[in-house]
């Protein structure tokens, strides 16, 4: 299949890799000239807009926030006929649908399908991809979805798949900041907190959170970044607006959102996630 990648940023470039290793033509599109000369080291073809890809059969959607969907969709003309296009970003139910029906309307069929598992598992074609649309239209994009990771099932309607990454961003927001506060509290102990970590992350207190960001978070700030600050400004405050529209009382998850603004506002937005411990310091 050909292939039209929007977003070849941490995430998007080794899941665009993943695919063109599974045999389709992926030419990656970023306003990034940075992220444009890593695609072309890595042997990818990247160009700086839509309309100067070359015609796609499936086109994957991978920008950071909703306002950055719908500037894209903006641009994209109307002609979209043949194309089955695939949201992977986490941009929430409302923007899917309002994009998805613009889409649709220029021919295009669209699925919902946001991804979980970092860049870890995107280099290693092991993202979890919540997917939700009409099945005909799944199955047409399933070669290149394969290429990325699980493919899960969670409707038939667009928004089905952001719902479930919702609750997913507040289970990841939760355990981030949890993770920092674990460990502050451990130095605050007295204690060593690579030792502290070391101990509890293989016990019942583990999660992934806690060892895939935990050692980050005790290393310099100038840690890699595999996922900014601003990445979970954004979603916790999509998960808060999604738990206001319907009611929900998500306390825990408002004060891992209140952290991070508070990094941000610190000036650590686009550092990698990890460095809210910085918060406590």
């Amino acid at each position: 299949m050909n292939v039209t990648f929007i977003g070849i940023g941490a995430i998007g470039l080794p899941m665009a890799q993943r695919i063109s290793a599974s045999g389709h033509a992926v030419t990656g599109v970023d306003l990034s000239s940075r992220a444009r000369g890593l695609a072309h080291e890595s042997g990818l073809a990247a160009v700086d807009s839509f309309a100067s890809a070359p015609p796609a059969d499936v086109v994957i959607a991978m920008v950071a926030t909703p306002q950055q969907l719908a500037s894209l969709v903006d641009g994209v003309g109307a002609k979209l006929s043949g194309q089955t296009w695939a949201i992977m970003s986490t941009v929430g139910p409302d923007a899917v649908r309002r994009q998805g029906e613009r889409l649709a309307a220029a021919g295009a069929r669209v699925i919902d399908a946001p991804v979980t598992g970092g860049t870890a598992r995107a280099k290693r074609g092991e993202l979890v991809i919540f997917t939700a649309g009409a099945p005909r239209d799944i199955d047409d994009a399933r070669p290149v979805l394969d290429a990325m990771g699980s493919v899960r099932v969670t409707g038939t309607k667009l928004g089905d798949g952001q719902a479930i990454k919702l609750v997913n961003q507040h289970l990841c927001s939760v355990h981030i900041v949890a993770a920092a506060e674990a460990l502050n509290l451990a130095r605050a102990l007295g204690l060593d907190p690579s030792a502290v970590l070391d101990l509890v992350e293989q016990g019942a207190a583990g999660s992934w959170m806690l060892s895939d960001r935990g050692p980050r978070m005790l290393q310099d700030a100038d840690v890699t970044v595999t996922s900014a600050i601003d990445i979970f400004v954004k979603d916790s405050d999509l998960v808060d607006a999604a738990a206001q529209a319907c009611g929900a009382d998500v306390p825990l998850l408002r004060l891992a959102n209140a952290r991070f603004h508070a990094a941000a506002d610190a000036g650590l937005g686009a550092s990698d996630d990890s460095r809210v411990i910085e918060t406590w310091r």
